[in-house]
């Protein structure tokens, strides 16, 4: 099923509604799956909206926020699991951003339902070559990093 919508655009649904998009990121032109959690029936609830609108008017700078948090949480994974101290060629020594920036690809953007808190939500979703298998997601509250995590995780 498909629906067009004024906001998010021609969309599909396939458990929540789904489309390609282009989007650039540091620079790259990048695509992306966007995925906005809703029924069947296409309802989208305002702070949806706000969220993605709010989003998209500021994407060139948010996207600056997002690799101090990656290269913390990186860091921290990698000291848990034992690497700060014994090689291991997916968690190689990583010091800044830039080097981050070359372990992570943009991979997609969920517009979740709108939570208890009053506020835009907002996740963003990357592959990333030290953890395959389950990725990587930051969630946004009021365009501010709040999680780091494994995609579902932070969401």
């Amino acid at each position: 099923m498909t629906k067009s919508d004024p906001i998010f655009g021609e969309l599909e649904y396939n458990y929540s509604w789904v489309k390609g998009a282009t989007i650039h990121f540091f620079g790259k032109e990048t695509e992306i799956a966007l995925m906005i959690d809703g029924e069947e029936d296409g309802g989208f609830d305002e702070a949806q909206y706000a969220a993605y609108q709010s989003l998209m008017q500021n994407w060139e700078q948010l996207q600056q926020s997002f690799l101090q948090p990656i290269l913390d949480y990186y860091q921290q994974k990698r000291y848990e699991l034992g690497y700060d101290t014994e090689l291991d060629e997916n968690y190689p020594l990583v010091e800044t951003t830039d080097q981050l920036l070359e372990m992570v690809t943009l991979d997609g953007i969920v517009v979740p339902y709108a939570d208890i808190y009053e506020g835009r939500d907002i996740g963003i979703l990357f592959d990333c070559t030290w953890d395959v298998e389950n990725g990587l997601e930051i969630r946004l509250f009021n365009e501010k990093v709040t999680e780091v995590g494994y995609q579902d995780v932070a969401i």
